[in-house]
């Protein structure tokens, strides 16, 4: 298996005067998951299809292991459209098989591949199916299917997740988590921002073609503000009001949360909280994913 890693360097796209994507830059490193978030627009498929190489950058080159992507690279890439990209009156292992021999593997390869895959996302009972009899949960397999039977060096997914049951996101995830273990990049866009940061090694945020935020959920944190969580029972409301750099957010479950500014003292705040009386509870309080896109795209 390669160990390339993916690097997606200053690239711009227009559509006259409609910027698509502005100086986007970051880097998929080999056995990493990358999530790539943002709202509907951001930019995220035309980078994706830029990295595939399906359109042109105005400025700017994708990278695979240091080599641009030509048209040998493409056939090492395995791409998952958000639309649909099969044909739907295929039958579904006879279209697997023609992708992987277009990818270059042999009639004997592709047969072995395609048993392989459909059978690890449990489609292998629908093979003499055409795309269209299925539902549209077993189309997103046989589209990932696709983007893995002719085991690929890198994975570019736009929205795997989208229409799965619960069932299909972990058979999904695991698929994902596999490739990324035997050292495959892996980057895919979704709005299902609880799976990109539980499964995610690292995180671009996406807003208006700009890259705005890239990091772990844990770095991106330590770029927002802190929150507090305080469990004071006997506090009255707005008690604390007036703390240098402290900002009362409202009540969480009967808890205070506060919001505290770049300087402020956390244990000024636990000695104002004591003053009200008993405190059975004071932590930080972890931001989820999703206030720290809301917080990135807000800026």
């Amino acid at each position: 298996m390669s160990t390339h890693g993916l690097q997606v360097q200053g690239i711009s796209k227009r559509y006259g005067d409609t910027v698509a994507l502005a100086d986007m830059s970051f880097e998929v490193h080999p056995g990493e998951l990358f999530g790539f978030v943002g709202s509907n627009g951001a930019g995220k498929t035309t980078t994706m299809r830029i990295a595939l190489g399906v359109l042109e950058a105005d400025e700017g080159q994708v990278l695979l292991g240091g080599r641009p992507v030509d048209l040998d690279v493409r056939r090492r890439i395995g791409y998952m459209p958000e639309e649909r990209g099969l044909y739907p009156k295929m039958k579904v292992g006879a279209q697997l098989a023609y992708i992987a021999q277009l990818h270059g593997l042999s009639r004997a390869e592709a047969a072995d591949a395609v048993h392989r895959w459909t059978t690890r996302l449990d489609i292998a009972h629908r093979v003499d199916d055409t795309v269209s009899a299925l539902s549209l949960g077993n189309q997103q397999r046989v589209q990932l299917a696709a983007a893995l039977v002719h085991d690929p060096e890198v994975l570019v997914l736009d929205e795997p997740f989208s229409g799965l049951d619960p069932v299909a996101v972990d058979v999904m995830s695991h698929v994902l988590v596999e490739k990324c273990e035997a050292g495959v990049p892996v980057i895919f866009s979704s709005h299902q921002l609880e799976l990109v940061e539980r499964l995610c090694h690292r995180v671009g945020i996406v807003r208006a073609g700009h890259m705005q935020a890239v990091g772990t959920v844990d770095e991106l944190r330590d770029r927002g503000t802190t929150q507090l969580e305080v469990h004071a029972p006997g506090a009255a409301p707005g008690w604390a009001d007036g703390l240098p750099g402290v900002r009362t957010v409202g009540v969480r479950d009967g808890r205070t949360v506060l919001e505290l500014l770049p300087g402020a003292d956390d244990q000024a705040v636990l000695a104002a909280a004591l003053r009200t009386g008993p405190v059975h509870s004071f932590a930080v309080r972890q931001s989820s994913l999703t206030e720290l896109f809301r917080e990135v795209v807000a800026a």
